[in-house]
């Protein structure tokens, strides 16, 4: 992976998730012990998983008032992720604090995990929770395994996983309606990772219906990221102008049966069997062509290498395959990374694609936080870590 060390500060209050306001800490002083410290003296810490999540379809059904596209999508999540970890700020701190490592992103200041910590702060304090609006501040170390823009909700899975630590850290509950709210507030993903590791997304994310487990071990999954990073405005603002699927109505199509199937208990073998049409459903993908020409040779390169469908996740760039077992997943990676090393697979974009063998995971297997260097068959630009 290439390495990546950054840090940022965020507001302490208001929700803006920009610049916010300066100010003591306050922590614990209204008598309310919230934020305070174990009584051991030891600092607080919590640690949240967040996992990536993989479209298993993407059907786009028409456009909202909103300026959002409405959509019927099937989401999973993956045993792939980031690791977030969030304690009380350090005595004198005046705002929130982000660190982040592992995979490079763009801005640290941007990064939506201090816009959830603010908004978090600015839902419980209207909620009337008795949290003190300045008070109490939070130190967050990001440990970045997604990659970035790359289709796999990364950056909304920070999201959640920051409202969690944070309200954890507060000791505060929110209402299912209030959490609903703020999650959409965040973007138009983050509702799904507060929700059941399986579900159908509509309107522009934020109708979340859990659907049950896979039944039986759990598929594999290869992920292939070409390093030429996609906005998801930019993708949707191309499918707008016309870039569309040849049939129109496949992807919704195959998105609805598959939906009715989980809704009545899917198997692993009868997802796998399924990999041609869930290739085909994802009415993004040729928008994701139109703004990366080489996205297109880059995939049909990739289906030579790993012979079998290959799909799209998202706004793409991640395009992923589904395999049995974890252990034939990650035989396909190092095949693709042959493939890169021989000139078998082109290619675009900065340098050599993020390459990783995962699981989908559920709630029955839920995902297990791995260090970055037990992410067997995940490779980076310019590094292999088994």
């Amino acid at each position: 992976m290439s390495g990546n060390s950054g840090e940022s500060t965020g507001g302490a209050g208001g929700g803006d998730g920009g610049g916010g306001v300066s100010g003591d800490r306050r922590s614990g002083r209204d008598g309310s012990g919230l934020g305070r410290p174990a009584a051991s003296g030891a600092k607080l810490h919590i640690v949240r998983f967040a996992p990536a999540k993989l479209n298993l379809t993407l059907a786009v059904v028409g456009n909202r008032n909103d300026g959002y596209h409405a959509l019927h999508s099937i989401f999973v999540r993956l045993s792939l992720g980031d690791a977030l970890t969030v304690s009380t700020a350090s005595i004198g701190a005046s705002r929130d604090s982000l660190r982040v490592t592992g995979l490079t992103i763009p801005t640290v200041g941007d990064n939506l995990v201090l816009k959830a910590i603010a908004a978090a702060r600015s839902a419980v304090v209207a909620a009337g929770t008795g949290l003190p609006e300045l008070a109490p501040l939070l130190s967050a170390r990001l440990s970045k395994r997604i990659p970035v823009a790359a289709g796999l909700g990364g950056g909304s899975s920070d999201a959640a996983a920051a409202i969690g630590a944070a309200l954890a850290m507060w000791r505060v509950n929110l209402d299912a309606a209030a959490l609903a709210g703020l999650a959409a507030s965040l973007g138009s993903d983050v509702p799904f990772f507060l929700a059941p590791s399986v579900a159908l997304i509509t309107g522009r994310g934020e109708f979340v219906e859990p659907l049950p487990d896979i039944a039986g071990e759990p598929p594999a999954v290869l992920l292939v990221t070409p390093q030429l990073p996609l906005a998801t405005a930019a993708v949707f603002k191309a499918y707008a102008q016309g870039s569309h699927q040849a049939d129109e109505e496949l992807a919704l199509t195959v998105s609805e049966r598959l939906a009715v199937e989980m809704r009545s208990g899917i198997s692993s073998a009868s997802l796998l069997a399924q990999a041609a049409d869930l290739a085909a459903a994802n009415d993004l993908r040729r928008a994701a062509f139109a703004l990366a020409p080489g996205l297109r040779g880059f995939v049909t390169a990739l289906e030579k290498v790993v012979e079998r469908p290959v799909c799209q996740s998202g706004s793409g760039p991640t395009l992923w395959a589904l395999y049995k077992t974890l252990a034939e997943a990650r035989k396909a990676a190092r095949f693709v990374r042959l493939a890169v090393v021989d000139g078998k697979l082109p290619l675009i974009g900065v340098g050599e694609p993020f390459i990783a063998a995962t699981t989908i995971a559920g709630r029955l297997n839920p995902p297990v936080p791995q260090a970055m260097d037990e992410l067997a068959g995940a490779i980076g630009p310019r590094a292999v870590h088994n």
